[in-house]
Order: structure tokens, then sequence, then C-alpha cells
């Protein structure tokens, strides 16, 4: 099927008490392992790319491979902008066919996060492409990424001001995760997720997921997230598999050889995190 946006996708999960999972792709062997494990799970699924991804190929090329996955999938797939970090990156996004924009003025102060979250609205919103936004900092390094120590948690009153004043369609929430590799286990305040789903809403969105404990991913959803985010997890899968090919084949040389390998375990953590978030079954 033709890719779909998140819109439709994060309010059935709202309503239904699961989140969609949104994993981030860095080539097209990770493009298929994700559609493969979505249709193994017959899972509603999302796939994204961060600033420095696209940076590497770009927009139109990680377009290109998602949405021709998506044509021959029987799921539905979502094309998502993750940390947008401009107003012109997430349009060029946007115009490049993305079917979901995520613009990140989180490291501004809060009337600057709203001025350029609403600009960023009134341009996808004419186009009918949902846009996620962030409040708060979710801390840690990733990519080009760095949210630095975190602690600026998401205020539940500011949150209510927040959408109201840019319209977004889902919001990214700041409740202890960061992006990254952990240090230590990731203490999550969970009594402020709670706060922010009495007072918003609109779909919430839990980043920096990878090494999170899957119990704890699973209260955040039960709390009210309804997108979950994994990104660094799926690198070192990937990174694992073609280490583990190339330490028995120290001759190869054929990328298809190895890449399979890296392909089919993050196909084989995909699924699993998909399970986590209980979208088996949903598409």
């Amino acid at each position: 099927m033709s890719l779909v946006t998140t819109k439709e996708l994060l309010l059935d999960a709202q309503k239904n008490g699961y989140a969609v999972g949104a994993f981030n792709v860095e080539n097209m062997e990770m493009v298929q392992a994700v559609v493969a494990a979505a249709e193994e799970l017959k899972s509603p699924v999302i796939m994204q790319t961060t600033p420095s991804t696209i940076k590497y190929a770009s927009p139109e090329m990680f377009y290109a491979n998602v949405a021709a996955a998506a044509k021959d999938a029987s799921v539905p797939v979502v094309m998502h902008l993750d940390h947008g970090s401009s107003f012109e990156l997430a349009v060029h996004a946007f115009r490049a066919g993305y079917t979901s924009i995520m613009i990140d003025g989180s490291h501004s102060v809060f009337e600057e996060n709203i001025a350029i979250t609403k600009s960023v609205v009134d341009v996808c919103h004419a186009g009918n492409v949902p846009v996620e936004a962030e409040l708060g900092k979710v801390g840690g390094k990733e990519d080009d990424l760095d949210g630095g120590n975190g602690g600026g948690y998401t205020v539940p009153s500011e949150a209510v001001e927040f959408v109201e004043k840019t319209g977004i369609d889902s919001l990214a929430v700041a409740i202890g995760t960061a992006h990254g590799v952990y240090k230590g286990t990731p203490k999550l305040d969970v009594e402020r997720l709670s706060e922010i789903r009495e007072v918003v809403s609109i779909p919430l969105v839990l980043h920096g997921t990878s090494g999170v404990p899957d119990e704890a991913v699973k209260e955040c959803i039960r709390r009210g997230i309804c997108k979950v985010n994994y990104a660094t997890d799926l690198r070192i899968a990937f990174s694992n598999g073609v280490k583990e090919y190339l330490t028995a084949n120290p001759d190869a040389f054929d990328p298809k050889k190895y890449n399979a390998v890296g392909r089919e375990k993050v196909k084989e953590y995909v699924m699993s995190k998909m399970l986590v978030c209980g979208s088996n079954g949903r598409a």
C-alpha cells in the first residue's frame, strides 16, 4: 500500500491502549528489515530518519527506499522526519514526500519553540501531513543531536499551552529518557507522564527508548504513550551482524553477504519491540 500518515495510526493506538514503534533507518537493508518485521507481525510501523542521516544521503533518497518498500507491503507504513532541526529541513522533508514531520524546537526558549513549531504546522497541515514536536529536553547524544544532561522535564501546564498554541498532532515528552547509549538504568518519571496525559488530549511520544527496560516502556504505554522511538539499538544490531559475518569470513568482499546478516539482526530486534509496544496484529 502507499505510505500513510501518523494521524490515524496514533489515534487508534491511543484509543486502544498500545503504541506504534518508530524505527530509525540508515540504509536499504534496515528499511527492508523493518518492513519484514511489520509484515510478519501484522503491525503498523513508522520509519524515520534524523538530520544527520539525511545529511549523509538526502530526504529524497531515503523517501524513495521507504516508499518502494511500503508499496509492496500489506501493512501501514509511515515515513517520518525525526528531530527536524530547522524550519527549512522540515519543509524539505515535507516536499520530498515524508508523511509525518517532527520539528524539534526544544533547545529554544518556550515562546521560540512555539513560534517555530507553529510555522511548520502551518505548512504541513496545508498538505494534510501531521506534525510532532518536543517540549522539555530529552538528554544524551546521538548523531549530531546533543540533548546535554537532560533534566528539562516537560511541565504539564506548559504542555497544555504549547499544544493549544501550535496545533501539533503529537507531543514528545521529556520524562527521564535519553538519546544514545545509557550508562546506567534510566529512571523515568511516570507520574509526570500521567499528569501530562490528564491535561493533553493528543497522542504522546517517547524518545530515547533504546536501552530502556521493556517493562518500563510498557508502563509508559499504559500511561498514555502512543509512539515509541528506537534508534541506537537498531544500529548496534546491524553492526553486530556485519561484524559477526566478517569475523567468521575475514576474506568476504560482497556487501550483500554481510549486510544480509545485519538485516536479519535488525528484523529480530524490531519484532521484539513491536511485541513490547503491542502493535502486533493491529494492521
